[in-house]
C-alpha cells in the first residue's frame, strides 16, 4: 500500500500515512493535534523514490545496494546516534604507549549524512 506524506499547517508536523488509494484523502487529520488543517507534502514523498528502494532483494548486486537502500529508511537521529556509535573508540585510548613513543593524530573526517 502507498504511504503519503502530509504536513500540519496548524502544529507544523510531518506525519505519514498509509493506506490504499480507495482511503486516500486529500486532507487528512494530523496525528498529532488532530486538526484537519493538512497538506500533502509531495516533495517529502518523491524525496523516497530512487532507484535503490525499487528493487528487491534478489535484484541487490552489491553489499552497498544492501547498505543504501537500509540507510534511506532509517532517521536522520539514527544516522547520527550509529554514526557517534562507530566513531566513538577513537576518543578512547585503551592501550598506553611506552614511554616517549606518541600517537599520530587521525585527520576527523566526519560523514555528512543526506
Amino acid at each position: 500500500m502507498p504511504e503519503y506524506t502530509y504536513l500540519c499547517n496548524s502544529c507544523n508536523e510531518k506525519f505519514s500515512l498509509v493506506c490504499s488509494i480507495a482511503k486516500y484523502e486529500e486532507k487528512a487529520e494530523c496525528q498529532f493535534c488532530k486538526s484537519k488543517n493538512t497538506e500533502r507534502s509531495y516533495r517529502d514523498d518523491l524525496l523516497g523514490l530512487n532507484t535503490s528502494i525499487k528493487l528487491s532483494d534478489n535484484e541487490l548486486k552489491t553489499i552497498g545496494d544492501l547498505a543504501n537502500r537500509n540507510a534511506e529508511k532509517m532517521s536522520d537521529d539514527h544516522k547520527q546516534h550509529l554514526h557517534e556509535k562507530h566513531n566513538a573508540y577513537r576518543d578512547k585510548e585503551e592501550n598506553p604507549l611506552p614511554k616517549g613513543m606518541s600517537r599520530m593524530k587521525k585527520p576527523t573526517k566526519r560523514i555528512k549524512w543526506t
